[in-house]
């Protein structure tokens, strides 16, 4: 399958996995962007934590975190419909592509062998999207244990150091969520290689560009960086 790779072809799937990674260093990683969703939503969860550690019923707080659980469950089960799916569509590979073909208007297919590679990257990133979901929901589980363990507000005051710890676990888990959704994003992009492999590069750019701008200039970002700035 590689040797059916064309220059281009290459330079598209190269473009794809370095943009994948550069969006992930810069929003989710330890050198996140300061300015993003994604990093101000940290102070928030903190304050949410401090919040919850100052009142005895958190029943609340315990129901937010089963609708996160639910979102993630969801994913995760209609992720593994799609990986099944493709491995079926690898199964007839034969039939489709010659379907495929004689669409030759719409889609750049190429060789039988590069249309199963194309196939191939949508189910691993899908397996990607798939783990990240159910490591999302472990770590709910997880942090669902912590909030039951957490100390009675009537004991002693809220411990911010505590909170912190706490919004930590929250932030890991809803960040392993964001890494599957995001999978879908560049699914999509991924998919333009079946149209062409200038197509997958246009929208390998496009995708970022979009998420970049909904974590930095979006109406909603701005109104998170307010609401953080008003937390002091």
């Amino acid at each position: 399958m590689i040797a059916d790779l064309s220059p281009l072809d290459a330079g598209a799937v190269v473009l794809f996995l370095a943009t994948w990674f550069a969006y992930h260093t810069l929003f989710d990683s330890r050198f996140r962007r300061p300015a993003s969703i994604n990093a101000k939503m940290i102070a928030v969860r903190e304050a949410w934590m401090l919040e919850l550690l100052s009142r005895e019923n958190r029943i609340v707080d315990s129901t937010l975190i089963g609708h996160s659980i639910h979102s993630a469950s969801f994913f995760a089960s209609t992720t593994i419909l799609l990986v099944a799916g493709l491995v079926g569509v690898i199964g007839s590979a034969d039939r489709i592509y010659g379907a495929t073909v004689n669409l030759s208007m719409i889609f750049h297919t190429g060789t039988q062998a590069l249309f199963q590679l194309k196939v191939l990257l949508l189910i691993a990133i899908f397996i990607y999207a798939f783990i990240k979901f159910t490591w999302a929901i472990r770590q709910f589980n997880y942090f669902a244990a912590i909030i039951g363990g957490a100390p009675p507000a009537s004991s002693a005051p809220s411990d911010r150091a505590l909170a912190i710890r706490m919004a930590m676990v929250l932030s890991n888990a809803i960040w392993q969520f964001n890494a599957g959704v995001r999978a879908y994003y560049f699914a999509f992009a991924a998919l333009a290689w079946f149209v062409h492999p200038l197509f997958f590069m246009i929208m390998t750019v496009l995708i970022p560009i979009v998420l970049a701008y909904r974590q930095l200039w979006s109406a909603t970002a701005r109104a998170i960086a307010d609401h953080v700035d008003s937390l002091g």
